[in-house]
């Protein structure tokens, strides 16, 4: 008898909860959207710092880190139409030209291809084989099959937050702001990810109040 299988079943994330993806293999991990730098107007001086501060950040972590740049295509369509309304409704002759011309401009830009928006983001794991038992602390061991139980996804998410704030402290030193994604954005994210076409229309599903508890 067939069986069917549903995109879950392909998928590694177990569950996303508190702003953490909780994976099958029970492993977690936190990400942090990441701000850009146009490094190549910076001077040269400003250059070898951020590469100075930015090596230094790498050379401090002890543990993996995922860099991810997402491309996404924006689609620009209900812009050039509100273009081409203010220029229908421009009163002044000189400003209706201006109008038509920039939009006629922006037409013949995106002719020539894909307007695309880059998105950077930085993942943090953090490992239930790494919650081992420290003297006093009346911790025990970690299971190595098994769901992962409430005390020590709490245990976990707290070690993933310090080494996110970590990662933060050091990306922060070369000039890179960041912010760690919630339950919401990192559902909208896996979204995106999985349907960029419904993305690129700004359409997500909408997310039921309890799965963001």
């Amino acid at each position: 008898m067939a069986t069917t299988s549903s995109t879950q079943d392909f998928l590694e994330v177990e569950e996303i909860k508190e702003g953490v993806l909780v994976l099958k293999d029970n492993t977690v991990r936190g990400v942090l959207l990441a701000s850009s730098q146009n490094f190549a107007l910076k001077s040269d001086d400003e250059q070898q710092a951020i590469i100075y501060q930015f090596q230094n950040f790498l050379n401090s972590l002890d543990f993996p880190t995922q860099i991810v740049i997402q491309s996404r295509r924006l689609n620009i369509t209900g812009y050039i139409e509100s273009l081409k309304t203010l220029e229908q409704q421009q009163q002044n002759k000189l400003l209706k030209i201006q109008t038509a011309d920039y939009r006629q401009f922006v037409e013949q830009l995106i002719k020539g291809g894909s307007i695309m928006a880059k998105n950077f983001f930085v993942a943090v794991p953090f490992s239930r084989l790494e919650t081992t038992q420290e003297p006093g602390t009346g911790f025990r061991a970690p299971k190595v099959a098994g769901r992962v139980s409430d005390e020590e996804f709490e245990r976990m998410r707290n070690q993933l937050w310090q080494r996110m704030e970590f990662v933060a402290l050091g990306l922060r030193r070369a000039g890179i702001q960041s912010a760690a994604l919630n339950t919401e954005e990192l559902i909208e994210l896996l979204w995106s990810w999985h349907h960029p076409a419904e993305a690129e229309v700004g359409y997500y599903p909408e997310i039921p109040p309890e799965v963001l508890k």
